[in-house]
């Protein structure tokens, strides 16, 4: 199951992803509201094996470092962006007084990689572009992809280590390859489907080629 909840500030869509049968489940991007995020996940009886993040921007991880002290789970990310959680500067929070810092990752995961958790089987799909580690989460019910798909856009480039031929690159290889109704859940805004990307997203369909 996918559930999602918007975070405070810059909404950025976190996501539980959990195992029906076993009831373990992992955390996608906990951005900030840790007590709101807790009080989410308490009210299911779910083990958090892990907790995942898309990308290292602050947007994405400030909440991380409460669930991590309140939850029995690993924190992963893809080895590009490692350093992006323990650099204010790198994770942008710096830019903006925030200064953010989280203690380094428990897991470095790499492209291709598979996950399981419980009876759940979830594939890393290293998608670079908005971050050098962005990565998707392909699962059974969706495809969870951060900010490098979203509802009609892609995700921004302009932020240091950002590329948009390598974005584009990302999706057009590794995204549009799955079945047109395969659901896609991004890190902000609504929900969509890669068909429907395929069909109206100027950046996908080749209009700002």
């Amino acid at each position: 199951m996918i559930e999602q909840k918007a975070t405070p500030g810059m909404g950025v869509n976190c996501y539980l992803v959990s195992c029906d049968l076993t009831k373990k489940a992992i955390v996608i991007d906990p951005g900030a509201g840790s007590q709101m995020l807790l009080n989410w996940i308490k009210q299911h009886d779910f083990e958090i094996t892990h907790i995942i993040l898309t990308h290292g921007h602050y947007d994405h991880i400030g909440a991380v470092e409460d669930l991590r002290k309140a939850l029995p789970a690993q924190v992963a990310i893809h080895k590009d962006d490692a350093e992006m959680l323990t650099n204010p500067t790198k994770n942008l929070s710096g830019f903006w007084d925030r200064n953010i810092v989280v203690s380094p990752a428990d897991l470095l995961l790499e492209d291709n990689q598979e996950l399981v958790v419980g009876e759940m089987k979830i594939k890393i799909l290293h998608t670079p572009g908005h971050t050098p580690g962005g990565i998707c989460l392909l699962t059974e019910e969706g495809l969870i992809s951060g900010d490098t798909l979203f509802d009609g856009s892609v995700g921004r480039t302009d932020f240091p280590g950002g590329d948009m031929r390598k974005l584009l690159r990302s999706i057009e290889q590794k995204l549009m390859v799955l079945d047109d109704q395969l659901p896609v859940f991004p890190g902000h805004e609504s929900a969509t489907t890669i068909g429907r990307e395929r069909m109206s997203n100027p950046y996908v369909n080749g209009a700002f080629a």
